[in-house]
């Protein structure tokens, strides 16, 4: 049976409340083989909040999560649980005695266990009859307590996820930390897991952390993104402050793609091939990156400020990705347009930028100037 054709949300039973509890990592280092992975990480995650940590492969993000389980001992900082160290220069609470539920990226479920038994496998402080009565009420909870005598190979992705959630959640932490847990799943299915786990993270009300290198899927999920690239924090903040206010040019490229172009200060304004961007308050001299999103780069037949011709076109169902050549840039500028705007076969067509997509930086200190910028005819 799929996902789907589980039962509903209203015969579902409501997720048990936990009590919530602040997970806080204070200057923590790690490294393996002389290599530092992460680099003075300071971070909150506050109580019943939802907290993702995003980042390219080999950020750090899920050596933070195991610090945090306790699977990982960290080089020096401490580990905070409602402000009580759990790991630190002098103490290290085990994993078991934490209260901090982990759901791997693979789900982890034992092969020989029935599903019920799997979720019923850290409820070792109960009695046998108390362990299966709570995990029947965590499987009810996911809308799998039909499958509880079954093995977990007969499930489908989507339902194994589905367990391994019912798993994390059965003891009630106060933390759940969650390792990429939808990239396993198939696409069509993963728009509603991730909103069906998300709605049982709110019912639980426990604090999660949930690493994934998916900036869409941070933003559909999370209270607050964390922002990690070689194992140092980049930028905290909202998915608005981190998409609208982005602290550098790699924190504006993982939030939308963008055309980047060098440039130099001059008399207030920065010349780029797209025309000239206001850039009052930045020193005469300075260097600077300017981001355009594609998605601010409109192209018209004749509407327009600069000429552009079409070097390639893709369909992308809703969407069509072009490549255009434009005066004064080596390399196309991309842009990303609604299907079917432009005539088939179109050669020759016009640019014109919104000024709300344009981002300036200071190349040394990759502090962004954004709010005046506009780019000007």
């Amino acid at each position: 049976m799929s996902v789907q054709t589980t039962q509903s949300d209203k015969s579902r039973r409501t997720a048990g409340v936990t009590f919530a509890a602040r997970l806080s990592f204070e200057d923590i280092r790690h490294g393996y083989h002389g290599r530092e992975t992460l680099r003075g990480v300071s971070l909150t995650a506050e109580a019943g909040e939802v907290l993702c940590l995003l980042g390219p492969s080999g950020s750090g993000k899920t050596t933070l999560l195991r610090i945090a389980a306790g699977i990982e001992a960290q080089s020096s900082g401490r580990v905070l649980l409602n402000g009580r160290a759990v790991a630190g220069p002098d103490v290290f609470v085990p994993p078991e005695q934490r209260g901090i539920g982990l759901m791997f990226q693979d789900f982890a479920l034992f092969p020989h266990m029935s599903v019920v038994e799997n979720v019923r496998f850290g409820l070792t402080a109960m009695s046998a009859r108390e362990a299966r009565a709570e995990a029947m009420a965590a499987l009810e909870r996911v809308g799998l307590d039909h499958y509880a005598d079954k093995f977990p190979h007969v499930l489908s992705g989507g339902e194994q996820q589905r367990v391994a959630l019912a798993r994390a959640l059965a003891p009630r932490p106060g933390v759940l930390l969650m390792d990429e847990p939808f990239s396993g799943l198939d696409s069509r299915l993963k728009d509603t897991i991730r909103a069906d786990t998300l709605a049982i993270l709110r019912e639980t009300r426990a604090t999660a952390v949930v690493v994934t290198h998916d900036a869409e899927e941070a933003m559909r999920m999370a209270d607050r993104i964390a922002l990690l690239r070689d194992g140092k924090l980049v930028q905290v903040g909202t998915s608005d402050d981190l998409y609208r206010r982005p602290g550098d040019i790699f924190a504006a490229s993982f939030f939308s793609e963008i055309n980047e172009f060098s440039s130099v200060v001059r008399n207030g304004r920065v010349e780029t091939p797209l025309g000239v961007a206001d850039a009052a308050g930045l020193a005469d001299g300075r260097a600077v990156a300017v981001a355009v999103r594609l998605s601010g780069v409109n192209v018209s037949v004749e509407r327009g400020v600069i000429p552009a011709r079409i070097v390639s076109r893709r369909f992308l169902g809703v969407v069509e990705l072009l490549e255009l050549a434009i005066p004064g840039s080596e390399r196309p500028v991309r842009a990303r347009i609604r299907a079917d705007m432009l005539p088939t076969g179109l050669r020759d067509a016009r640019i014109s930028v919104d000024p709300q997509d344009i981002l300036v930086f200071e190349k040394d200190s990759e502090t962004p100037y954004i709010g005046e910028t506009k780019i000007m005819e």
